[in-house]
C-alpha cells in the first residue's frame, strides 16, 4: 500500500518547502495548545512542541505518515516565538540586531509502525542595524507570525549577515534531513 504523508501544521512555509522538494502531502491542521508545554532550554522545547503535535494528530488510514514541526529562536538561550504586537517584535530586532543567535526545529514523522523524533540547529548573525532599519521592517508586517520576529526568506533576509548550517531549517522545515528521513517511511519524492 502506498504511503500518504499527512502535515500537520498551518505554516505555508512548510508546505511550500515540501512541494518544493516534490513530496505529496495532504494537510491536515490541528489545534495544540502550545502553552501546556512550559518554556525550557530550546531544544528540549522545540522537541516537546513537535512530539505534542504529532502524537495529538490521529492516524486515521494504515498508511497515513504524520509529519509535525516547531521552530524557535534562541538568542542567550532565551526563546523568542512570535511577537505579539509591534513593539515585541522591535524589542526582539533590537536583541538580535549585531548578534548571533540559533534556530530550532524539531519534527516528529510518525506512523503506525514507526516514528522518530529530531531537532536540527542552525546559527544566524544579524548586521548592526540602525533604529530606522528595525522600524521599517517592524512596519512591513512580515514579523508577525514568525518566530524571532523575521522571515529570512522574505525581505527579513536583508537582516542577515550570515547563516551557518540549514538556511530551509530557518525558513521552518529542515527540508534535506526531512526527505531523508521520510524515506524511512515509505515516503519519496515523485
Amino acid at each position: 500500500m502506498k504511503k500518504q504523508l499527512i502535515l500537520a501544521s498551518s505554516s505555508p512555509r512548510r508546505q511550500e518547502l515540501l512541494k518544493q522538494a516534490q513530496i505529496p502531502f495532504q494537510l491536515r491542521k490541528q489545534e495544540v495548545d502550545e502553552s501546556i508545554v512550559p518554556l525550557a532550554e530550546p531544544v528540549e522545547t522545540v522537541t516537546k512542541l513537535a512530539k505534542l503535535k504529532g502524537e495529538s494528530m490521529s492516524i486515521r488510514a494504515n498508511n497515513e505518515v504524520i509529519l509535525t514541526a516547531d521552530t524557535v529562536v534562541a538568542f542567550q538561550n532565551n526563546i523568542f516565538g512570535k511577537p505579539r504586537d509591534e513593539e515585541e517584535a522591535y524589542r526582539m530586532i533590537s536583541a538580535l540586531s549585531g548578534n548571533r543567535h540559533d534556530v530550532y526545529t524539531g519534527v516528529m514523522i510518525r506512523s503506525l509502525e514507526n516514528a522518530i523524533l529530531f531537532t536540527v540547529k542552525t546559527e544566524v548573525e544579524f548586521w548592526n542595524l540602525s533604529e530606522n532599519e528595525i522600524r521599517t521592517y517592524v512596519h512591513t508586517r512580515e514579523p508577525y507570525d514568525k518566530a524571532g520576529a523575521y522571515g529570512i526568506q522574505g525581505i527579513g533576509a536583508l537582516l542577515v549577515k550570515s547563516i551557518n548550517g540549514d538556511y530551509f531549517n530557518v525558513v521552518g522545515l529542515p527540508l534535506s534531513k526531512t526527505v531523508r528521513e521520510l524515506r524511512n517511511f515509505g515516503i519519496y519524492p515523485v
